[in-house]
This record gives C-alpha cells, sequence and structure tokens, in this order.
C-alpha cells in the first residue's frame, strides 16, 4: 500500500504553515512529515504526511483549504555515510526518477524518508528486489 501524500497550494506568506497547523491540530490531526517549496514569489508548495490522511482531507476541507492528493513511498534507509544509495541507486538504475524526497519526523530505528516518483509501482518492485524496506500504513503510527 502507498501512504498518502496531500499537497498544498498556497500563497506564499507568513504564517501559512501555522494556519495549516491550525487546521490540522483543531481536528486531532498530527503532520509526521512535512516538505515547504516556494514554487515563485507569489506562491508555495507544502506536502505532508499525516497520521490519519483521512482526517486530514477532512480536516483541509472543512477549513475550505484545497489540496490534492497522491501515492508515495515511505522508505527505510541505512543510517551510514552513502547509506541514501540503498535506495536511490536501484531507482537509478531502473530509470525511476525521484520527484521529492523528505523526511519522515516518526520514531524508528532507522531514518524513514518519503519518495516522490514518477513510476510507484515499478519503484515498489525495484525496491523490494533489493531488500529496502518500504513501510505499509503502520508509519502512521510511528
Amino acid at each position: 500500500m502507498a501512504i498518502k501524500q496531500l499537497r498544498i497550494k498556497t500563497p506564499n506568506v507568513w504564517g501559512k504553515l501555522s494556519n495549516l497547523s491550525d487546521a490540522l491540530g483543531q481536528h486531532g490531526v498530527n503532520i509526521r512529515a512535512i516538505s515547504v517549496r516556494q514554487e515563485s514569489n507569489e506562491t508555495a508548495s507544502l506536502c505532508i504526511i499525516a497520521d490519519d490522511p483521512k482526517k486530514a482531507e477532512h480536516a483541509l476541507k472543512a477549513d475550505n483549504i484545497s489540496f490534492s492528493v497522491s501515492d508515495v513511498l515511505a522508505v527505510e534507509m541505512p543510517d551510514h555515510p552513502g547509506g541514501m544509495n540503498a535506495v536511490l541507486r536501484p531507482l537509478k538504475d531502473a530509470h525511476i526518477n525521484v520527484i521529492a524526497m523528505y523526511p519522515y519526523i516518526g520514531r524508528a530505528t532507522n531514518p524513514i524518508m518519503i519518495i516522490e516518483i514518477d513510476k510507484i509501482e515499478d519503484a515498489r518492485e525495484t525496491l523490494n528486489r533489493n531488500w529496502v524496506k518500504i513501510w505499509n500504513e503502520d508509519v502512521y503510527r510511528l
């Protein structure tokens, strides 16, 4: 199963992250991973992984915050110099593009990275063949 990423396009203004935190927190939603990117002087893009994706969607809709949902993978990476290549090299060799990558904030033994990729099923198969741990919905409870 893929992990659900919520992408929010927002004006690039002060307070946007605080407003998002308030909107989700008031509905009991915890942000487990977040990526913030300035798209232009006027626009920013926020990607989040929430502990309860359905509840997060409900919270955003209730606050009239538009968003899109996409599937991403949560993968465990070895914690040593060059360890990221245990994940990235097999993807490179399979000609699979990493669109975005950001850390998961949960409490696991090894680092977990969220990766958005262009061919998710091919990536899953490639990483499984290379003994990379891919987290399922259990990652929401870390």
